[in-house]
């Protein structure tokens, strides 16, 4: 049965789709650092952050001593950025969150988060990583091919894609070596707070620890951006015929 979504200014969708769709058609209407200045679009947020502070009772909240206006802003991560919706505060602190999870109503798992953070610590590593491989083995117009259909394609078309193993799987792979199956310790990752856009690693050994891992046990390569990625995962070893290789 699907899940209707109700918000406390009396905002409805029959579906958790509808509501994020609608949630996700008013970010784009904004452009980066405008003010949310329509008074439905900032009702609506308003209800969505008082449903995201009942959800997230463990951290900080979001609306804090109160709301004065909501922007659309970059959330920056090493080698890109996404749109979001900001809250600027009264008191002129400012903080992003995710309409996605508030939503949703439910906050990320200690395994969503744990996630969250072993990518983060290799996000720089994977940028670098394709960028040389592609002035490596670019042609004279910068294109390498792709990985699933040959097409020569320029680092912008390009996806760098986990062919073996899956990135989740590395991931688990490396909980289960540390007997964290059932739950990451306190003290592992970062508690959530204004502006963290991402989870990290606390302990700068544990991120680099995961690095090493990650770096001995992917196989990545090249494939196109639009690319189907249910053919990519047809297999579950592909062949690849020019490995993106990673620095140890």
């Amino acid at each position: 049965m699907a899940k209707s979504i109700e918000l406390p200014n009396g905002r409805s969708w029959k579906t958790q789709t509808a509501a994020l769709a609608h949630f996700k058609e008013m970010l784009h209407r904004y452009v980066d650092n405008e003010t949310i200045e329509d008074r439905s679009d900032h009702d609506d947020l308003i209800a969505l952050l008082e449903r995201y502070d009942a959800v997230e009772t463990d951290s900080p909240s979001k609306i804090g001593v109160g709301v004065d206006l909501f922007l659309r802003k970059r959330n920056g991560f090493d080698g890109f950025s996404t749109p979001g919706f900001w809250v600027r505060r009264t008191d002129g602190t400012e903080t992003d969150f995710s309409y996605i999870w508030a939503v949703k109503g439910e906050p990320k798992s200690n395994a969503q988060e744990f996630y969250d953070a072993c990518r983060a610590a290799v996000a720089a590593d994977l940028t670098a990583t394709k960028k040389r491989h592609f002035k490596e083995h670019g042609d004279a117009h910068g294109r390498v091919p792709c990985e699933i259909s040959g097409k020569l394609i320029t680092i912008d078309e390009a996806h760098l894609d986990h062919a073996y193993p899956a990135f989740g799987h590395l991931v688990v792979t490396f909980r289960a070596a540390r007997g964290w199956q059932h739950g990451v310790p306190e003290g592992v990752l970062t508690k959530p707070a204004d502006g963290q856009t991402t989870t990290t690693f606390i302990d700068a050994v544990i991120g680099q620890a995961f690095r090493d891992f990650h770096h001995q046990a992917a196989m990545m390569r090249i494939i196109e951006k639009s690319a189907n990625l249910a053919m990519a995962a047809k297999q579950r070893r592909p062949k690849v015929k020019l490995p993106v290789m990673l620095d140890i």
